[in-house]
């Protein structure tokens, strides 16, 4: 019997030494991070244990750039773009789940192919369409091509449908109409489903840096990302130290988000997976 398992235990061994190979690979440039911020410049290539921590590096990185106005850009941002798809995703996710009309499929199919087109080819027309509006160098501008989200639409329609008529059925006969139905029976049970679609949103546009950098030219609309630019400038040389310090406060709040939810996250994204 022991014969019998011995392959199978030597791949499992190796798969586990594989998992960490790959999750030390991963990590390895967040650590490098950590350790040129806390440290003096001289150490951002040398590793020694006695190495004197600092703070100045944070310091000299926020004095650098209008990081408070950066971040506040960012919070706008963020709250925006995932404010407008939770509503328009919703209502177009519940009319492709519960009502029949002309053409459903065929729209439906159009919202797929979405799925199918990174953003980036779209920048050129959507620069094109906020320049005709009169909102560029705005915060609107960043977020408005990104209101209606076609993996949204494609989630919660996909939630919706596994929700039982009989709910629905119930709900109407006690003199519900369509949207209290939408709020009062289908938004609650699809909760775990909104939070893993609200931390892949916010996280993908705090991070989204192209489209921000095209799109605007001022302090006044620049999220924390674009801003981090300032630092790329070679007339000074570069100083890993200050850029690995901006590079964390920028990062801080999802770090922070992700280990204070961390249970709820993986536990939301089990749940919008099954169903």
């Amino acid at each position: 019997m022991s014969r019998h398992y011995e392959p199978r235990g030597a791949g499992l061994a190796l798969e586990t030494i594989a998992a960490w190979a790959l999750g030390a690979l991963w990590i390895l440039p967040l650590v490098y991070a950590v350790w040129t911020a806390f440290h003096p410049s001289e150490y951002s290539a040398k590793f020694s244990l006695l190495a004197p921590l600092t703070l100045d590096n944070f310091r000299r990185a926020w004095d650098a750039a209008p990081f408070a106005r950066y971040f506040a850009n960012s919070f706008m941002l963020v709250t925006m773009v995932l404010a407008l798809q939770l509503v328009l995703c919703t209502l177009a996710a519940y009319a492709f789940a519960r009502y029949e009309f002309r053409g459903k499929n065929f729209v439906f199919l159009l919202v797929l192919v979405q799925l199918m087109i990174m953003p980036d080819v779209l920048i050129v027309e959507n620069y094109r369409t906020m320049s005709r509006l009169g909102i560029l160098d705005s915060i609107p501008a960043i977020g408005l091509p990104y209101a209606a989200s076609a993996f949204g639409i494609f989630l919660l329609r996909q939630t919706f449908k596994s929700v039982p008529r009989e709910l629905d059925e119930a709900a109407r006969v006690e003199g519900a109409g369509p949207l209290t139905v939408l709020w009062r029976v289908y938004v609650p049970l699809a909760k775990p489903v909104y939070l893993a679609y609200g931390l892949v949103s916010v996280s993908y546009h705090w991070n989204n840096f192209l489209w921000p950098l095209i799109v605007t030219n001022s302090v006044t609309s620049r999220p924390v990302t674009v801003g981090l630019q300032v630092f790329s400038s070679g007339d000074q040389g570069i100083d890993w130290s200050i850029i690995t310090a901006a590079t964390l406060m920028t990062s801080a709040p999802l770090l922070i988000a992700f280990l204070l939810f961390q249970r709820q996250f993986v536990q939301s994204f089990m749940r919008a997976g099954i169903r």
